[in-house]
């Protein structure tokens, strides 16, 4: 699990953590977020007087080629270790198997093994990875079993 204080410190400046944890497979080097996307993230990871979110339902919508699948691995890695609390999970689902693990699912095991800080407390498989005491699974959209789960954060590719 982490640390109560960095988990506190990282929750108070998720873009921070976003920009200091998260390195970039492609460059091997910390994001720089675009413009949107920070925008997007301040109001986004806004919480409440109880510290949950105030905005549970959120989509983030950009042209083709812009960059969205990897924003969405970004974006599922945060929510999971930030706001996720006690054991949380997500779902990357897509139109079948294979497209769930080829795109977000394949970003986010990526990023987490270019981190240095998330790579060594990270288990990953095919289909699922847990780092700390979250779960990230890739399942096709009409997966049944999805129904009942416990996830903070679903993403869905192409449906």
């Amino acid at each position: 699990m982490i640390p109560k204080t960095t988990l506190a410190r990282w929750r108070a400046n998720p873009i921070g953590f976003i920009q200091k944890v998260l390195i970039n497979p492609e460059t091997k080097k910390p994001f720089v977020l675009l413009e949107a996307e920070r925008a997007f993230l301040m109001h986004a990871f806004t919480t409440g007087p109880d510290g949950r979110l105030l905005y549970p339902e959120q989509v983030y919508a950009c042209p083709k080629k812009s960059g969205k699948t990897t924003f969405a691995a970004i974006y599922v890695i945060t929510v999971v270790l930030l706001y996720g609390g006690a054991y949380p999970e997500a779902i990357c689902a897509a139109n079948d198997y294979d497209q769930s693990v080829a795109r977000v699912f394949a970003a986010i095991r990526r990023i987490i093994e270019c981190s240095p800080q998330l790579c060594a407390e990270a288990k990953i498989t095919a289909d699922k990875i847990t780092i700390y005491d979250a779960v990230i699974i890739a399942i096709p959209s009409n997966y049944a079993s999805a129904a009942g789960s416990n996830h903070v954060v679903a993403i869905f590719d192409e449906l």
